[in-house]
């Protein structure tokens, strides 16, 4: 019973204050939806990934090669190895003076992410910027500059490019949708606490429960309210 009281008065006050319910996650959301769609630039990711692993010879190209697992987890291992040339200062470089860019290493150093695919041979190289033609020519000169580098640290033609980079059609972020929807709940939240906490600082006696609340003393009586009417 004092559950189903309790929930009632805190629905009167929900009840009470149902602008501020209303309204609060409403511009909430708006604003969210006003900084996504037209301040927060899209951010565009273009990928390509490489296969660690020594190419077959022209001479055992028509047979079927079997790899156990050492030499798999061997190669697991190298795409770590090569992770780290990839996003390397050399290979950052070569990039930057073959596509002319006119930000330096550390600059570019934040846009890169490469790592290997779980499990597998596979190292992929994911490139973040607000424009998608430049994401797409930086992934695809990192994977050559990267190869390049490969054959020259390690000897070995031991690098293979898997796919490369397509110029993206969608950005990555912001997630519009998703802001919106989480500016309104955030909202919401605010809204409720607001409420109980205009609620708490309010301590005006407004009905004969609050005296009794309050004050601790039963009610003996109540004086209803009316307007008197005029004398003819």
């Amino acid at each position: 019973m004092e559950e189903e009281i309790e929930l009632r008065q805190y629905w009167e006050m929900l009840k009470k204050r149902w602008i501020i319910v209303l309204v609060l996650p409403l511009i909430a959301a708006l604003t969210s939806g006003v900084i996504s769609f037209f301040i927060i630039k899209p951010v565009y990711q273009a990928s390509t990934t490489l296969i660690v692993g020594k190419k077959a010879s022209e001479a055992g190209q028509a047979a079927v090669q079997m790899l156990d697992n050492s030499v798999l987890q061997a190669n697991q291992q190298l795409a770590k190895t090569y992770a780290t040339i990839a996003q390397s200062r050399t290979v950052e470089e070569s990039v930057i003076n073959h596509l002319d860019l006119t930000m330096n290493v550390a600059e570019l150093d934040k846009l890169i992410t490469i790592s290997p695919v779980k499990t597998t041979e596979i190292l992929e190289i994911q490139v973040m910027n607000t424009n998608p033609e430049l994401a797409t020519d930086i992934a695809n000169s990192m994977a050559s500059e990267f190869a390049k580098a490969v054959i020259e640290i390690k000897k070995v033609d031991s690098v293979s490019i898997v796919d490369t980079a397509v110029l993206p059609t969608d950005p990555v972020k912001p997630n519009k949708k998703l802001n919106i929807l989480i500016a309104y709940v955030v909202g919401l939240m605010a809204a409720f606490g607001l409420v109980f906490l205009l609620e708490y600082l309010d301590n005006t006696i407004k009905t004969s429960s609050d005296v009794e609340t309050i004050l601790g003393i039963p009610v003996l009586g109540v004086i209803p309210s009316f307007e008197a009417g005029k004398q003819g």
